[in-house]
């Protein structure tokens, strides 16, 4: 099982220096813990903070670990509400494309 520290270091190394994303992100993993994603520093940074997001996305480890391998489209996750957003819906948009590896 992979454990929150190598998914937030996959992250980091997906989203490298500069991802284009201009803004941060928190992905909410529950019980599993969190991700900030600040894409609004430059360097970018990953951490496991938990601060205030322009976008949260809410899901399980294992659905993000699914989108993340491209298994489960984060649209019909979404649909099926095992992804919610709060926050800004497009940066969440964004987002998907990058993290897949």
């Amino acid at each position: 099982m992979t454990d929150l520290a190598t998914i937030t270091d996959q992250i980091r190394s997906r989203l490298g220096e500069n991802s284009g994303l201009g803004k941060t992100v928190k992905i909410d993993l529950g019980a599993d813990g969190k991700i900030f994603i600040d894409g609004a520093s430059t360097p970018n940074t990953v951490t496991n903070e938990d601060a205030a997001a322009d976008a949260t996305i809410s899901i399980s480890k294992d659905d993000f670990l699914a989108m993340a391998a491209g298994e489960l489209d984060g649209m019909m996750a979404f649909m099926q509400g095992k992804l919610r957003v709060q926050g800004d819906m497009m940066l969440a948009q964004r987002l998907g494309p990058l993290l897949r590896g």
